[in-house]
């Protein structure tokens, strides 16, 4: 693997809380700055394949092979519409990776292993990963340089985030010292109700510049998206969801380069 790829995994263990739709549209931003990024599907649901135009049947090489270990990187990997943008889909069979793994050797390092067995033609790697905390999630934390947490403005965001951030604690500790929090995106975001104000003031109190100044808005055009089999971006560019993760991705780009800069 190249040292420039950077592998983001995309985590929150609570459903629901638009973490897959930051992914594919973080995605299709990075890819439509110049970056080329591959989308890794590690959901057995596979909404992030559906949202980027792969039918079920398409499907023929999944991120469950991957992690299993059947094929590499290259093999998995396909184009997606979009320039610059490819994807390692993901279907059912990935529910079945969570027992098979309980018996393999390096169960929590597969996907590592899988990234740095060949030269990576990325820049950026993104994984949408499953609302939990087993072993798949676990293979995307030890293989990933950084976490960007997508959280819901909503009563127990913080409840929910205090239990992440300790599992990112351990593997650090345990499994992976250079993972970091890139940041936390706060979803859903509604100005119109006070609640989601208390929650952010919460949030960036507690959490401080780990927050994203960036913040994504509920907007019909993001929902209506998946459907059509395109990101919100393509499907709707001037929507303020899409703006939003415009302005997520430049802000992600200025973080790399301050702590280039500071290395």
């Amino acid at each position: 693997m190249e040292k420039t790829t950077k592998i983001v995994a995309i985590v929150n263990q609570k459903g629901g809380v638009g973490k897959t739709t930051t992914t594919v549209n973080l995605a299709t931003a990075l890819a439509a700055a110049g970056r080329n990024v591959l989308l890794v599907d590690l959901d057995p649901q596979g909404n992030a394949s559906t949202g980027l135009g792969i039918e079920n049947a398409d499907r023929k090489i999944t991120s469950y092979n991957l992690i299993i270990g059947d094929v590499g990187v290259a093999e998995a990997a396909v184009k997606t519409t979009i320039p610059r943008l490819s994807l390692i889909s993901a279907n059912i069979d990935l529910s079945g990776a969570e027992i098979e793994l309980v018996n393999m050797t390096q169960r929590e390092f597969r996907l590592r292993e899988a990234f740095t067995a060949e030269n990576l033609p990325y820049d950026y790697i993104l994984i949408d990963c499953p609302p939990s905390l087993g072993l798949v999630t676990l293979n995307a934390l030890t293989s990933a340089h950084s976490v960007l947490i997508p959280l819901q403005c909503e009563f127990y965001a913080l409840e929910g985030l205090s239990h992440l951030l300790k599992t990112i604690d351990l593997v650090r500790g345990k499994m992976n010292p250079g993972l970091h929090i890139h940041g936390i995106v706060l979803t859903m975001y509604d100005r119109r109700n006070s609640l989601t104000s208390q929650i952010e003031d919460d949030v960036r109190q507690f959490l401080g510049t780990q927050v994203y100044k960036t913040v994504i808005p509920r907007n019909v055009r993001m929902s209506e998206a998946p459907s059509h089999g395109k990101p919100a971006l393509i499907y709707d560019l001037n929507c303020t969801g899409s703006q939003a993760y415009l302005k997520l991705a430049a802000e992600l780009l200025r973080r790399e380069k301050n702590q280039s800069l500071a290395a």
